[in-house]
């Protein structure tokens, strides 16, 4: 063999080895979802005592995969993140409990997560038939807030989130029901101010300025509320009780920490007619890191939309 070629050979070897280190390291940093505008999601590593939290349900659910155990570990494995793997362990578990409600929902939940919204619509149409005629029940929370009060139901979480998935689709009409279902099912003021807040941004949306209004009679200052403060406070701002400041508790109108409270304000300013200061805040939110909450998400498929 010519001795000239030999360099080409180590050139050509070298090169492989980086592919396939590569292709190593790609793997693992896989992501989770591709976001409405094209750009790889991936989750951040978890805290050790959230995986810590997760290992002991999981080993509940070894203990006994009962139904609930396997709610629970399907719940914490999506704590960490891993939503596709949560979604694939739902699934398992429909095949074994197929007339169990709460699966669905909470698959469809994270169908939302990696932005697969007909997927998650599907899901919780069959958790809504399942559960029809059924006496509603409260539901645990995962992560319990200050006063370890859980403050939503079954129900109220399916149609809630069936809501959601209708909503970023922008299909309003299906979405305003779903919602109009949720606030039905409430039993606590916080499930009344969340559920307000989208049923009013639909219908300032949908050019039905009266029946926003309308919407917002039952909100008050003195609503007893226990983790929804967020929307408590935008629906207040929807009022006119509050100002744009006291609401971000910033000054100028900056950005709240909130992803919620900032996607309500860039709507108010979409259907205000202020379209590039929405599209402004929109852009805002996408700069944060929290790529599975419902406000980044939102702002997401309005950027989308606007684009």
């Amino acid at each position: 063999m010519n001795k000239s070629i030999y360099p080409l050979l180590v050139v050509a070897i070298l090169f492989v080895a980086c592919s396939t280190d590569n292709k190593s390291e790609s793997t693992i940093s896989a992501y989770e979802a591709i976001s409405l505008l094209g750009d790889t999601l991936r989750s951040n590593p978890p805290s050790a005592e959230l995986v810590e939290r997760a290992r002991v349900y999981e080993e509940n659910f070894k203990a006994d995969p009962s139904v609930d155990n396997w709610i629970w570990h399907g719940r914490f494995i999506a704590y960490q993140g891993k939503y596709n793997e949560a979604i694939a362990f739902y699934g398992k578990g429909i095949e074994k409990f197929p007339n169990d409600a709460r699966l669905y929902r909470h698959r469809g939940h994270r169908y939302i997560s990696i932005r697969e919204f007909d997927k998650a619509i599907a899901d919780f149409t069959k958790a809504a038939e399942l559960r029809q005629g059924m006496e509603n029940e409260i539901e645990p929370d995962g992560a319990p807030n200050a006063q370890n009060i859980p403050v939503s139901s079954l129900h109220g979480n399916i149609y809630y989130h069936l809501g959601l998935a209708h909503y970023l689709k922008g299909e309003l009409e299906p979405a305003l029901a779903a919602y109009k279902n949720a606030v039905a099912a409430s039993r606590m003021d916080d499930n009344i101010v969340s559920g307000t807040h989208w049923i009013y941004m639909m219908l300032r949306l949908m050019g039905r300025d009266e029946e926003a209004k309308a919407a917002l009679e039952p909100i008050n200052k003195d609503m007893k509320i226990i983790e929804n403060f967020a929307y408590h406070e935008l629906c207040l701002f929807y009022k006119g009780e509050m100002t744009l400041e006291e609401v971000t508790k910033a000054g100028d109108g900056a950005l709240s920490s909130n992803d919620a409270v900032n996607y309500g304000i860039g709507n108010w300013f979409l259907y205000n007619d202020d379209t590039e200061k929405a599209r402004e805040v929109y852009v805002a939110i996408l700069a944060k890191k929290g790529w599975a909450s419902f406000g980044y998400i939102a702002a997401e498929a309005d950027l989308n939309r606007l684009n």
